[in-house]
């Protein structure tokens, strides 16, 4: 599901791509939704029928449990609202939102749920910033449980079956390219996981990547650099807060 905030100006000069967890978020806002859950945990039986690359359908079976046992939308929200922001972050949304009208394009891809992002980015005060979001659509059912459904399916053998990234990536980049008539001068992705690898395998040698330092993208960076030079061609700036992407952001506004 992608939601947006407003028109896009077709004039943006750069357009930056944000992961969710633990990227906005100092927390993986699927384990913090645990919090509501009696005792603040979950029962063996229910963490045994995860499988790997199926993320999205065990988190389907969490929170059909968490209805059960009375959680309501109220308690979830609440949960996500207290997610602290990673160190920086809110300076960088401020950098962003303070710039000309003409610099960024912002947009949101995550393999969270539609209820947990904008939660959060509500009570943070910055869900205006972002022009698209691309997530796992999740409503409310009448039962009061929150469903979540895949965002896509694909065929990329790196990704989760729900959700990968490059495919959303290298969709909106052409295509927002062509109902502008000319390319963005530059491509941003800040990430943190694995699964924002991918779609940093799809930019070119003038793009920047933020991955954020000695966390799974950032090492998955190092060593395709290191197993095959030349294979990933952007530039890589990693970070320990987000001041420091504001920084390269400014040079890279007046180059």
């Amino acid at each position: 599901m992608a939601s947006q905030s407003a028109h896009i100006s077709p004039n943006k000069r750069f357009l930056i791509f944000f992961d969710f967890d633990e990227t906005i978020v100092d927390e993986t806002s699927d384990d913090m939704v645990v919090q509501v859950a009696p005792g603040q945990h979950l029962p063996g039986w229910l963490k045994d029928t995860y499988q790997p690359g199926r993320y999205n359908e065990y988190m389907q079976r969490v929170l059909a449990f968490l209805a059960e046992q009375g959680v309501t939308e109220s308690d979830i929200r609440n949960v996500m609202e207290k997610l602290p922001a990673t160190p920086g972050m809110l300076n960088l949304f401020q950098f962003l939102r303070t710039r000309s009208l003409q610099d960024f394009e912002v947009v949101l891809v995550s393999d969270a749920n539609t209820f947990f992002i904008e939660s959060w980015l509500r009570r943070a005060g910055v869900r205006q910033l972002f022009h698209r979001i691309f997530t796992n659509p999740a409503t409310f059912s009448r039962d009061g449980r929150l469903v979540m459904r895949p965002f896509h399916s694909h065929d990329c053998p790196r990704c989760p079956d729900n959700l990968c990234k490059q495919v959303v990536v290298r969709d909106y980049v052409g295509r927002r390219t062509q109902e502008r008539g000319r390319s963005y001068q530059r491509v941003f992705y800040v990430g943190d996981g694995a699964n924002d690898f991918c779609p940093a395998l799809a930019l070119g040698s003038r793009d920047v990547v933020f991955p954020r330092r000695d966390f799974p993208m950032h090492k998955l960076i190092t060593e395709t650099h290191e197993s095959m030079p030349g294979e990933f061609k952007a530039v890589t700036v990693p970070w320990v807060t987000a001041d420091e992407v504001v920084q390269r952001l400014k040079k890279l506004v007046v180059e």
